[in-house]
């Protein structure tokens, strides 16, 4: 009879510490990004960027890196947004641009 309890006090002990199958799912952040190319030198003190005529921030200009992303990028949500770039005071991009989730657009300056 000890056994038998002893049996079962051992299989509730090992029920007890398996907690089963955990799974995690999780999805893109909804977030965007946007990069400006240009030559810096061009641009000192870096461009004005107007996003949908809501907000407007000042943004430095980086150089063109073709095989990956290195300077500075600034996140915008997803989905269909204008852009206008300005330098003292004179507007030198303005175009509707389409950005989806964890996309880096590069916007080219001349």
């Amino acid at each position: 009879m000890k056994k038998i309890i002893f049996v079962i006090a051992i299989g509730l002990i090992f029920l007890t510490g398996c907690t089963g199958v955990k799974t995690l799912s999780t999805g893109l952040e909804n977030e965007a990004f946007i990069e400006f190319i240009g030559k810096p030198s061009n641009y000192s003190g870096g461009v004005d960027v107007n996003i949908d005529d809501k907000s407007t921030f000042k943004a430095e200009v980086n150089k063109d890196h073709a095989d990956r992303p290195k300077g500075k990028v600034y996140a915008i949500s997803t989905g269909t947004h204008t852009v206008t770039v300005s330098y003292n005071n004179n507007v030198i991009f303005k175009k509707q641009i389409f950005v989806s989730a964890q996309e880096t657009k590069e916007i080219i300056l001349p």
